[in-house]
């Protein structure tokens, strides 16, 4: 990963990061029930995993994971949508730090 510390070179590791290391931007925490079973933090997300948003104008609500989009580590969440001025409902991306596994499908 990275060495450098300066901010500048943070960023730029992130914006031109390969996709095989933009996984790791998309990992989530668990929760303290999932954190006992699995003997772990935090995971990866996947497609229909069940999760609550901590943080935003979503906070407090839960659905299912629609998509995750490694190119920008956002996910996108089902409910969690607004509203274009032509009508049409859009989901809203989301950055994964700011949610939490509440429910996780099935993993290898």
């Amino acid at each position: 990963m990275m060495k450098s510390i300066k901010p500048r070179t943070q960023r730029k590791f992130r914006f031109t990061a390969p996709l095989h290391l933009r996984k790791h931007f998309v990992h989530v925490h668990l929760s303290k029930e999932l954190r006992e079973k699995t003997k772990k933090r935090a995971v990866q997300i996947k497609k229909g995993d069940k999760v609550k948003v901590l943080r935003g104008k979503f906070k407090g609500k839960e659905g299912k994971v629609t998509k995750v989009d490694l190119s920008l580590a956002k996910i996108f969440v089902e409910g969690m949508t607004q509203k274009k001025m032509n009508g049409k409902e859009v989901f809203v991306p989301i950055e994964p730090s700011n949610v939490m596994i509440v429910e996780m499908t099935e993993r290898k």
